[in-house]
């Protein structure tokens, strides 16, 4: 009889060092353990940490080869004069905005500063939350403003409480309220006795509120106009060239920047400065301020001028103005070193008759040019050849 050798079961160990017990199925399915003396104890290891990946690191502003933002101009800040004239704006927060614009138009002028003086929820639909008409009043007088800008409208979108109904916006009878109380706003700041300007709505980026706003954009025209004083027409400073709302366009330099924020209503900082720029021109005009200067440095012993003002000194040595349709200028006649002409007093030879008169001289009889009719009748000796032949 043949004996069958059969393996001795080797004693493992598990991961945490403890004997386990040998079975038969370790004779068809033996465990793939690594082979460890039975009799040597080893403490588990304990499991290799885990690598943690770390984001990349910034470059910071200032080391070599690290790329710097461009740094922006600081506005300087000028100490505003005791009689400085005074700006006010009141609006909603598109008024905010172009109050920010104006506070860096007139940052370097100590003759001019800018009040806000608006509130972001407000507008001329809801007048129990803040009554415009009102509140002009009230501020204008507190104030004592040079001129006044408003900006408001952004806000009015909304269901319009007349009488004892609420008209739905953009209605038949809401149209005629706001209309109505737009008025009553310029009329109570025309009433003040305080030029003012009323800045029209840019364009959204919703087609129905830019819609909207053209019609309030309307609005505002004919009650400005009808209270004698400026509208400042926005709109195309922030559409495109087909009418489109843009979110990034030209600055008042003609350099692309981002205009509008992400949600098409609010505007950046170089959009408020693009709106102060379209206020600008006429505000310039209401204060007496030449463009581009603000403050002049006039010398010792010189009379002070007020921003804006030239002086001139009275004593002038003028030049008289030359006409420029005067060829005589100095005077003269005639220019210097010319000859006179020799005239003839009458053509005598046929390129002069031709010049002179326009009169050419007669064709020759026979000729391609000779039209006279009947035709004549070539003379013989005309039609004799005169060139020699060689005859052979």
């Amino acid at each position: 009889m043949t004996a069958i050798p059969v393996a001795a079961p080797t004693p493992a160990f598990a991961q945490d060092g403890i004997l386990r017990r040998w079975s038969l199925r370790d004779l068809f399915m033996p465990r793939r353990e690594p082979r460890v003396d039975p009799y040597i104890f080893e403490e588990p290891q304990a499991a290799p940490p885990k690598k943690v990946r770390k984001a990349p690191r910034k470059p910071q502003e200032g080391l070599a080869g690290a790329p710097a933002k461009p740094a922006q101009p600081a506005v300087p800040v000028v100490e505003k004069a005791a009689d400085a004239r005074t700006i006010l704006v009141i609006g909603d927060f598109l008024g905010a905005g172009i109050a920010e614009g104006l506070t860096t138009v007139f940052g370097e002028n100590a003759k001019v500063r800018v009040i806000d003086k608006t509130s972001g929820s407000s507008g001329l639909v809801r007048d129990d939350y803040y009554n415009w008409p009102e509140q002009a009043k009230i501020l204008i007088e507190q104030e004592k403003p040079a001129v006044v800008v408003v900006m408001l409208g952004s806000n009015d979108r909304q269901q319009m409480r007349v009488g004892d109904n609420r008209e739905p916006p953009m209605s038949t009878a809401w149209m005629k309220e706001y209309t109505s109380r737009a008025e009553t706003l310029a009329k109570a700041l025309s009433d003040t006795k305080v030029p003012f300007l009323w800045v029209g709505m840019p364009a959204f980026k919703s087609s129905k509120m830019s819609t909207d706003m053209l019609a309030f954009n309307d609005v505002y025209r004919a009650a400005t106009e009808a209270a004698n004083s400026e509208f400042v027409d926005v709109w195309d400073g922030f559409v495109d060239e087909s009418g489109a709302f843009v979110t990034s366009g030209p600055d008042m330099n003609g350099q692309p920047v981002r205009l509008r924020s992400d949600d098409g209503i609010n505007v950046t900082k170089a959009g408020k400065r693009k709106l102060a720029f379209y206020a600008e021109k006429p505000l310039d005009k209401i204060l007496g301020i030449t463009p581009g200067i603000n403050e002049a440095v006039v010398p010792a012993g010189l009379p002070q001028a007020s921003p804006g003002e030239l002086k001139v000194p009275e004593n002038i040595d003028r030049t008289v103005p030359v006409s420029l349709g005067d060829p005589e200028l100095d005077g003269g006649t005639e220019l210097m070193g010319a000859q006179a002409a020799t005239v003839k007093s009458e053509p005598n030879s046929p390129g002069e008759k031709l010049v002179i008169e326009g009169i050419a001289p007669k064709a020759p009889v026979g000729r391609i040019d000779d039209f006279s009719w009947p035709p004549k009748k070539v003379p013989a000796s005309a039609s004799t050849e005169t060139t020699t032949a060689i005859k052979r």
